[in-house]
């Protein structure tokens, strides 16, 4: 019988892990120290500490070394896990652990050089598990105090860490990366530590070893315990579990469940909630867009599971106390921070605070009546924000991408944060009256299958509810004699669709047969693609958005029921997941494993739904209430406002008059491509109001916007058309919907369009490049056909040259005369660039002695072409707006003039006001916009 005590797990755990980084370093320094502090900006003497990736896998022999010794831990590692596990009793630890382990296999063993995206990936999920392991780790330790403080240095690290790579990445900082390397290898030791300090816990732990049956009896316990007053001296609470508060006395608070002002306060507070959680997605995509790539600034999504702080001492109080309050004015605040760094970590800590209020209000409800009007009031503070942003075109007033400038009513919301803030810990009383509510005696598996469930219900409410037209542009498919639903006015349809939802789903809870049904058929609509425009904005869209709600009163209150922080946690952890699935299908081209669910947008929502109706499997049945007239006459009043501002908001947006174009008496047609950002500007604000500006000084009769489509999650769920098209008093074409995996190009113009149809090009390897065919009827009824494309990348040769053929034939397909306006991604005169112009296609360039292009194109046939202009972004976008003017003739003048519409001589002088550019953007320009490259315009006669 060999017996050794536990203690000794911990000490060769630690002794494995130091001497496999140590060795690495200490050869590294000796044999490649040049080597391994050069980064991609600096090398020696800029820099001089190499980081943790550099040392362990950038070079041999040092990267063999490590691997060796870091691969010997595995065995102390693994009998640290069963350690933990059986001192606690958690199977929640021994996952997380486990997984912790995985992750750290990850990017130790795919280091930077093998593949930079999968190290990171890995080393992030790896920090994100660290989290719950400390805390649950701390909790259940009869020796707290140290290893609270290690853990909590540990993060604090990470800010300092944070802050000089951003200064070496993004600032080009000499020596930034060899202090973030100082700070990285902190957080190894510190971490390595953590575990070391399970020295202690250990000494209670004996292993026993029957040498002579070790093979024999394989159901011999490893671990006993060697000291039977464990149990009295450790007092281990559950991880999982938020504190209990004491149930008060009915008569001790003034407010009921169907109390005016505690459905009002939980509606505003609900609206604050959504608009928190929509701005953080939205703010993020700015980064990946302009780092073209995986940035590191994705991380800040996960704020969204920021209940697992719930488990922290003293953080639920505090939490009850002033979540409402500092999570709405933090969110709202954000605005204040011109940094777009720190603007969207800003909003990610205020998304952990509301989400933490949010599950705590769950888990410490405990009646019926109670749950009932807390769900719906959730609901209503959901439907209002849509109605908000139908409002406010498609744009949240109190997001952090608004400000004054460009309509935002951020103050006004931090008044009213602070208002509803402050009142909350009076209204949520009522959640702690006695419980009426059994407790769930949910094992691990059906809590597993729960928890993915209200995952995919949150992600499918943000998916398609979250603004009132996307469910309108999966349906849209351009103008036709029986063309769809347009945003105005059939929004309004989609808000009035999703209060009468709001209002049935009271007779729906824990009785979810019916909505269950509903949502399994307008997810089969959606998802076929042969069902299009007003057959899936009905059958699908409106019918998906109905039973989804009707369906949440009956989830939030079997979650709930779970009273567990982990099954919060990781919902909400596999909610992000989702997400990042969601921009997959479109952006596979720029992530790892991207090719897994290219263009499959159809089997995550059908994924979705599968495991929304597998968890409603398991509700239990609970005890009905009669739920009062009053509360039944204060929900109807409440849905009642939500049709007056529906109708209201429906009205203020109708549009302002008949589009008339800019100079009719002279039949001047001002066209220009633009691509745009999704809308957001170069330091994150929403740039609609300063692109309207641009295209009415330069008097766009027609233009083409690419990159649009931002009805997706990570783009806020927003409309570019609403605002453009109102403010503008243009016809609008969105051109491929959110359910065609592009990145979108739109169509804006002063003349009625006639009939459109979108195309998705050939992309057999690369991204699908969208493309719109309209026809506008013109002056004297005169068709002009527009064609605006958006190509695919430079990278994937054989795709571009299938898109250009494709396009070649479809605008050699029409003789009437015809523009096009695009993003080719080729040289003048070069390449792919022959097949756009050639006897095929039948276009000419506008400019053809403009060789400093590469992406924007005018191309045209059968129209007069009069001038060509290429006006400076400013900090709107990354791209320059091209405008051409072209005159309209007769088939009489077209014959008259034959091939001189294509002279290529041409003038920077022009008398006639009407073909005239602007003078106001010659020199120095406006507001960062001048003409440039050509220096002034050019005319053709």
């Amino acid at each position: 019988m060999l017996t050794l005590n536990g203690k000794i797990i911990p000490l060769v755990h630690t002794l494995c892990a130091v001497s496999a980084f140590v060795a690495a370093l200490l050869t590294g320094y000796n044999l490649h120290f040049h080597k391994i502090v050069t980064n991609a900006h600096y090398t020696y003497p800029d820099e001089w500490f190499p980081s943790v990736s550099a040392t362990i896998g950038d070079r041999y022999p040092e990267r063999s070394i490590f691997q060796i010794l870091i691969a010997l831990t595995a065995f102390p590692r693994f009998l640290l896990l069963l350690g933990h596990f059986f001192l606690s009793r958690s199977k929640f630890i021994l996952l997380v652990g486990v997984l912790r382990t995985v992750t750290c296999g990850g990017w130790v063993y795919i280091t930077s050089t093998d593949d930079h995206d999968i190290h990171d990936i890995f080393m992030i999920a790896y920090i994100v598990l660290t989290l719950p392991w400390d805390i649950m780790i701390t909790k259940v330790s009869p020796f707290k105090l140290k290893k609270a403080l290690t853990a909590t240095t540990f993060f604090l690290l990470l800010i300092p860490m944070l802050y000089w790579y951003y200064q070496h990445q993004v600032k080009h900082v000499a020596g930034a990366y060899s202090i973030y390397a100082y700070f990285e290898w902190s957080l190894i030791f510190l971490d390595i530590g953590f575990d070391m300090l399970s020295y202690t816990d250990f000494q209670s732990l004996t292993i026993n070893i029957d040498l002579q049956d070790i093979f024999k009896d394989s159901k011999r316990s490893l671990f006993t315990n060697n000291k039977m007053e464990i149990n009295e001296r450790v007092s281990i609470k559950q991880f999982d579990k938020v504190k209990p508060i004491e149930p008060i006395n009915p008569k001790d608070t003034i407010f009921t469940y169907d109390s005016f002002f505690y459905i009002l306060t939980n509606t505003v507070n609900s609206f604050i909630f959504w608009s928190a959680i929509t701005s953080l997605y939205c703010m993020v995509w700015y980064f990946p867009l302009w780092y073209m790539g995986i940035s590191g600034y994705e991380i800040a999504i996960f704020g969204t599971t920021g209940c697992v702080f719930l488990a922290l001492p003293l953080m639920s109080t505090i939490i009850y106390h002033y979540g409402s309050l500092f999570g709405g004015v933090i969110s709202i605040g954000a605005y204040l921070i011109n940094t777009p760094e720190s603007r969207l970590i800003v909003v990610s800590i205020s998304c952990a605070i509301l989400v933490a209020t949010f599950v705590q209000n769950l888990i410490r409800i405990t009646t019926t009546e109670v749950f009932t009007s807390y769900s719906i009031s959730w609901l209503l503070g959901l439907v209002f924000s849509v109605i908000i942003k139908m409002g406010f075109y498609s744009n949240n007033p109190i997001w952090a991408i608004m400000n004054e400038d460009t309509n935002g009513y951020n103050k006004t919301g931090i008044v009213v944060a602070i208002i509803f803030g402050m009142v909350v810990p009076f209204t949520n009383q009522i959640h702690s009256l006695p419980s009426k509510l059994p407790r769930s005696d949910f094992n691990i598996f059906v809590k597993f299958l729960i928890s993915l469930g209200f995952g995919a219900l949150m992600f499918s409410i943000h998916q398609l509810l979250t603004d009132s037209s996307t469910i309108i542009y999966w349906s849209w498919e351009g103008y036709s004699e029986h063309s769809g639903p347009l945003q105005w006015p059939w929004s309004a349809l989609t808000c009035a669709i999703m209060v009468v939802a709001v209002v049935l789903s009271v007779y729906f809870i824990n009785k979810p047969l019916i909505p269950s049904f509903i949502l399994v058929i307008s997810t089969i609509v959606l998802c076929l693609k042969e069902v299009k425009e007003w057959n899936k904005y009905i059958g699908g869209g409106l019918l998906y958005v109905a039973s989804v709600i009707m369906v949440t009163p009956t989830y939030l209150m079997l979650v709930a029921s779970t009273r567990s922080i982990c099954v919060f946690t990781f919902s909400l952890f596999f909610y992000n997941i989702l997400i990042l699935g969601h921009v997959w299908v479109v952006a596979y081209a720029f992530v790892p494993g991207g090719w897994l669910l290219r263009e499959q947008i159809e089997l995550l929502l059908g994924f979705s739904t599968t495991l929304i109706l597998l968890g409603l499997i398991f509700k239990k049945p609970i005890q009905q209430t009669q739920l009062t007239k009053k509360f039944v006459r204060i929900i109807s009043l409440f849905a009642l406002v939500c049709l007056l501002l529906t109708g209201g908001f429906t009205y203020n947006n109708r549009p302002t008059g008949v589009p008339i174009p800019y100079h009719p008496d002279s039949k001047v047609i001002t066209a220009g491509i633009w691509t745009i950002h999704f809308g957001l500007d170069n330091d994150l604000w929403a740039s609609e109001d300063r692109m309207i500006n641009l295209i009415k000084d330069m008097e766009l009769d027609v233009v083409g916007l690419l990159e649009t489509d931002s009805q997706r999650i990570v783009m806020g769920n927003r409309d570019l058309t609403s605002k453009l098209s109102h403010d503008l008093n243009m016809y609008a074409d969105f051109g491929p919907g959110p359910n065609k995996h592009t990145w979108g190009c739109i169509l804006l113009s002063k003349f009625p369009i006639v009939n459109s149809t979108h195309f998705l090009m050939p992309s057999p390897v690369g991204e699908l490049a969208p493309a719109i065919h309209a026809t506008l009827r013109t002056y004297d009824d005169v068709l002009v056909d527009i064609f605006v494309f958006h190509s695919g990348q430079e990278e994937d040769v054989e795709d571009r040259k299938l898109q250009t053929e494709a396009l070649a034939k479809l605008m050699g397909s029409t003789d009437r005369p015809t523009l096009l306006l695009s993003y080719l991604v080729t040289e003048p005169l070069q390449g792919n660039y022959n097949t756009y112009v050639s006897d095929i296609s039948g276009m000419h360039d506008i400019d053809p002695s403009d060789d400093e292009r590469w992406c924007e194109y005018i191309l045209y046939k059968n129209i007069k072409r009069n001038g060509y202009a290429r006006v400076a972004r400013g900090s709107i976008t990354d791209t320059e707006l091209q405008v051409g003017k072209f005159q309209v003739l007769t088939n009489e003048e077209l014959t008259e003039a034959g091939d001189s519409i294509y002279n290529t001589e041409w003038t920077n002088e022009q008398d006639d006001d009407d073909l005239k550019f602007p003078d106001k953007f010659r020199g120095d320009g406006e507001d960062g916009h001048f003409y440039h490259v050509l220096s002034d315009p050019r005319y053709f006669d």
